[in-house]
């Protein structure tokens, strides 16, 4: 029996080593399929335990490989996440904290704050390396679908810059296409669907999908930027609609607009199944690295984010914790799961590692694949700045507490944070306000902690004082 027990032990401690081999310049370079998703809430998978939403193909990635449960985007607004996530720096790092315009100048409140907020960036400086930069020279192809939204709006909303456009930025293929989001619908609505299982063609799916089982002589790294689950949130789909009217309960909050968010966010899962049938038509399934990601926490009027607090536009948990799913044959162990605390700007670095490369100093980490090494990944500090103020349009009305579940926009004013192992520090810039949370234990971020800690929140705040002057970060100032 003892002999047994120990072949036993020696089988599942060599299976474990088999699905954690490092990567390394002799090891075969991956493809790379990068899906980002526009608005997602960390909440809203099935996989990570909504109890009515389907998404059965974002279900069958976690199934296949890594779901995160404590990744972070970089910015609780889909510009600067973005441009943190393409460079591997903070925001503060960057100067760019808030969306792309269509001018130059300062934000436009209706209502008097008592600070004002750094002008407008516009776009994404050509001096910053990307991921796709950094990639080909790796020798790889690297290719962009879907929404950019780090330049300077260029004949319509969200339209390309001839100058700071994806092809300017180090993507050597890049394709501009609102596929079958409602931004492509203008003045007139698709015919409804009632067929069951029928969704609306989408050119941007389908795109991506091309390139993917195209032949390819060189590694790829293909980022598809959707434009789901971002509003406007409508769709053909009467079908689904019809689904979850039936599914969703009579008295769940702001029902309406869930269920139509409900059908919206399955067609985000249609499109995710349909990239990954094309990694597995492409034959080259167990050569791709995909990740799945979302550019910052989900819309407090369309979804519910409880357990977290807040939602996009603040930097409370809702705002920026948000799902991240990695799946890479011989190197992830199926079906795993990893709390280590990792963010947006960690991704340019763990793509670079995967390729063989070597990391360049810099804010972002390698993040780590195996369960069993990622403890000591959870020592750094994580940083997040928002020196703006949100809405810009009906900030007087706004609610004047960010809460939870409560499916209204609320006042968010300039503030930064540090996070610190399990604990989250929250400055507020206007009166020089901190709020601390111990996220193991208080993940909803109800109990300020601030008075009780004073040690713990002076120096976490000195710390990120530190942080956001040593590297220039651009302050709200008093009027």
């Amino acid at each position: 029996m003892k002999l047994l027990q120990l072949l036993a032990i020696s089988a599942a401690v060599l299976f474990w080593i088999g699905w954690s081999k490092p990567a390394s310049a002799e090891t075969t370079q991956p493809n790379i399929v990068f899906i980002l998703a526009d608005d997602l809430a960390w909440s809203d998978l099935g996989c990570y335990g909504h109890p009515w939403h389907r998404t059965p193909h974002i279900d069958q990635l976690a199934h296949g490989g890594m779901r995160f449960t404590n990744a972070y985007a970089s910015a609780p607004i889909c510009s600067a996440s973005r441009a943190s996530l393409l460079t591997g720096k903070t925001t503060a790092s960057l100067g760019f904290e808030f969306v792309t315009k269509n001018a130059p100048g300062r934000q436009s409140i209706d209502a008097p704050t008592a600070l004002v907020a750094p002008p407008l960036t516009l776009n994404l400086a050509l001096d910053e390396q990307t991921i796709a930069e950094r990639l080909t020279g790796l020798g790889y192809v690297t290719a962009f679908f879907g929404k950019w939204h780090l330049n300077q709006h260029h004949g319509r909303y969200l339209g390309w810059s001839p100058t700071h456009g994806p092809a300017q930025q180090g993507f050597q293929v890049a394709e501009e296409d609102f596929g079958a989001h409602p931004y492509s619908w203008g003045r007139k609505s698709p015919m409804a669907l009632t067929e069951e299982g029928q969704f609306v063609e989408d050119s941007m799916v389908d795109r991506v999908c091309r390139y993917i089982r195209q032949p390819h002589e060189r590694p790829f790294f293909v980022m598809a930027s959707s434009f789901y689950v971002h509003t406007p949130v409508r769709t053909p789909l009467k079908w689904l609609t019809d689904k979850y009217d039936q599914k969703i309960p009579a008295d769940a909050k702001n029902r309406a607009h869930r269920i139509k968010y409900a059908a919206f966010l399955e067609t985000l899962d249609h499109h995710v199944g349909q990239i990954l049938e094309s990694i597995e038509a492409s034959g080259q399934a167990d050569e791709t690295l995909v990740v799945f990601f979302s550019d910052n926490g989900g819309h407090p009027e369309y979804t519910a984010n409880a357990p977290l607090r807040g939602s996009k536009w603040n930097l409370y948990e809702g705002g920026i914790r948000v799902p991240l799913i990695v799946r890479w044959p011989g190197h992830v162990r199926p079906g795993t799961e990893s709390d280590v605390p990792t963010i947006g700007y960690d991704l340019p670095s763990t793509f670079v590692h995967a390729a063989g490369g070597n990391i360049p100093d810099g804010e972002g980490h390698p993040i780590s694949l195996n369960v069993a090494n990622s403890a000591k990944d959870g020592d750094r500090d994580l940083i997040w700045h928002f020196p703006y103020y949100h809405p810009e349009k009906g900030y007087a009305k706004a609610k004047p507490h960010i809460g939870m579940d409560d499916f209204a926009v609320s006042k968010t004013k300039p503030h930064s944070v540090i996070r610190r192992g399990d604990f989250k520090l929250i400055w507020f810039a206007e009166d020089d306000r901190v709020e601390l949370y111990d996220l193991a234990h208080d993940l909803s971020e109800q109990s300020d902690l601030s008075a009780a800690e004073p040690k713990k929140s002076a120096a976490m705040k000195q710390a990120l004082l530190r942080y956001l002057q040593d590297h220039h970060a651009r302050m709200a100032t008093p009027r």
